[in-house]
């Protein structure tokens, strides 16, 4: 079998596909026009971040079977293309966490004591001892946005420097965060009190723009933000305007919104108390070595043993078991990824219950299916169906499965209750002929939707022009709806209506469909394409 690796991967991993006994072409900077034109001849593909696997690629890849990409990201990578095809799509999540981590350090000192600009001040011949004079980091508070596995290994590293640390992240519970040395606070709060700001969460409708111009006019005037996380989550033209205004000290970004980033398209470049790198957040030998030893195992595995490892986009089971439950686990991590986003704080237990004929099956691949589910909403490329247990163990969270065979309404039904630190909802949902997942109910509400794609999910009360008010309200805004449900709670005069539409919503649009009469609650949904 041959494998072709199409970006600058570290020889470890070529070396490792090699001793497996396959095939391995090192052919970089492809054109899409050739990497469309020699696919077909490859069982496997090897890639980073320049490589574009789209739809059209996949059609043409006759023998592929699997898409490796040596590190997280997989923003290049058609997985419903690739899915549909049956090509299995993995990533290497764990290999860059310390170099991350470390990196974020690296600017917080630069920042701290200038040196780029004192480097480039000497390279022009200049002695400016005085206009570069810095601070210590001894003592100050560092606020990290994010305390996931990289934010985890900054505070480490920032509690060894004798800093204090506090952290946003509404995802973890408090004990846990407790038993790092960190207290957890709102992101005002951290923005009032930060000394140095570090981001480190994925890019996703929750995160964009999570700092902003409200966040910046809340931070100290001697505040330094820190970004080696993703583009985008810190809004360019406010950081922009706070820094040009002295509403902050300094900034530190490794990631931007557009890449590559220039002085054209980026004005930062220009501001003296702006320092920035190339998107360097992984590039250590050591972090390059890690992923590419990584990814090159998982393939050879998988192509000679047909071992799934940090796959994406299909559990670990037998293809006998899958034939069975595979339905269920679409619907599972449909289920799971609307838990996450319809709840309010960290999550701390999960009950799952199988009712029916699914008592009788094989449930383990549905249960981390609905993990995986539900963590991507937040981590996104991070987690997947090997590592989603592991990380529910990481934060702490319980996970409870019970089964019962008797079932009134259907012939089968997966009830997922979630209770976090603010309250409980519980899901639930069944497949309607052979594969047609579908949600029948929400905590107390009776429906039948596919969640699917983007979403607006509104509380509202039963009473008459509801829907005409914000199906008026969405036309004005050129929101298209493609599809509604109803979902009816008679007792309290309730109900709940979830609409499809042709696009996600902004929070300027949302605040309008919150202000109609008789809505009482109403939030955007984003949730993985399904068919009908």
């Amino acid at each position: 079998m041959k494998v072709l690796i199409s970006d600058n991967l570290a020889p470890v991993g070529a070396q490792i596909l090699k001793d497996a006994g396959l095939e391995v072409d090192i052919i970089t900077g492809l054109a899409p026009e050739e990497l469309k034109k020699i696919i077909p001849e490859y069982d496997g593909l090897v890639i980073r971040s320049a490589t574009k696997v789209t739809a059209e690629i996949i059609e043409a890849a006759r023998k592929l079977k699997v898409v490796g990409r040596a590190g997280i990201g997989l923003d290049n990578v058609d997985i419903p293309a690739a899915s549909n095809r049956g090509i299995i799509v993995m990533n290497a999540p764990d290999g860059n966490a310390t170099t991350a981590a470390e990196h974020a350090l690296s600017m917080m000192m630069s920042l701290t004591r200038n040196i780029p600009q004192a480097t480039a001040s000497m390279k022009e011949g200049k002695w400016e001892k005085k206009k570069f004079s810095g601070r210590e980091v001894t003592g100050k508070t560092l606020g990290i946005i994010g305390i996931g596995r990289i934010g985890s290994i900054l505070a480490d590293r920032a509690q060894g420097l004798h800093m204090k640390v506090i952290a946003f992240d509404p995802h973890m519970p408090k004990d846990l965060v407790d038993k790092l040395g960190v207290e957890l606070v709102s992101v005002e709060e951290l923005c009032k009190r930060s000394d140095y700001i570090s981001i480190h969460v994925p890019f996703t409708k929750e995160t964009k723009h999570i700092v902003s111009t409200a966040e910046f006019k809340a931070m100290k005037k001697g505040a330094m933000l820190i970004d080696c996380a993703r583009g985008g989550v810190v809004d360019e033209e406010a950081l922009y305007e706070a820094l040009k205004n002295g509403e902050i000290s300094g900034a530190a970004l490794d990631v931007f919104a557009n890449e590559p980033t220039t002085k054209e398209n980026c004005p930062l470049l220009g501001l003296d108390n702006f320092i920035c790198t190339p998107h360097l957040g992984a590039s250590t030998s050591e972090a390059q070595e890690n992923v590419a030893v990584a990814i090159a195992e998982q393939m050879s595995a998988y192509l000679l043993n047909k071992t799934v490892t940090n796959a994406v986009n299909v559990p670990s089971v037998s293809a006998e078991v899958l034939s069975k439950v595979g339905p269920y686990i679409t619907l599972a991590e449909m289920l799971g990824s609307l838990h996450m986003q319809i709840a309010k704080g960290g999550v701390e237990e999960i009950t799952v219950e199988y009712i029916g004929d699914l008592a009788e099956m094989t449930t383990s691949p549905i249960t981390v299916a609905l993990l995986k589910g539900l963590f991507t909403p937040i981590l996104m490329d991070a987690v997947n169906y090997v590592n989603a247990p592991i990380i529910a163990k990481e934060r702490g969270i319980r996970v409870v499965e019970s089964k019962t065979s008797h079932s009134d309404d259907f012939t089968n039904l997966i009830s997922i209750k979630v209770k976090t630190s603010e309250g409980e909802n519980v899901l639930a949902g069944t497949v309607f002929g052979k594969n047609e997942p579908r949600l029948v109910r929400i905590n107390t509400f009776r429906l039948e939707a596919l969640p699917s794609g983007s979403m607006l999910f509104v509380f509202n009360k039963d009473v008459p022009g509801v829907i005409g008010a914000l199906g008026t309200t969405l036309g004005n805004l050129g929101v298209n709806i493609s599809k509604m449900t109803v979902g009816v709670e008679a007792e309290q005069g309730r109900n709940i209506i979830l609409l499809n539409t042709n696009t996600l919503l902004t929070k300027e649009m949302l605040a309008k469909v919150c202000d109609l009469p008789n809505i009482d609650d109403a939030m955007v949904l984003e949730l993985p394409l399904m068919k009908e």
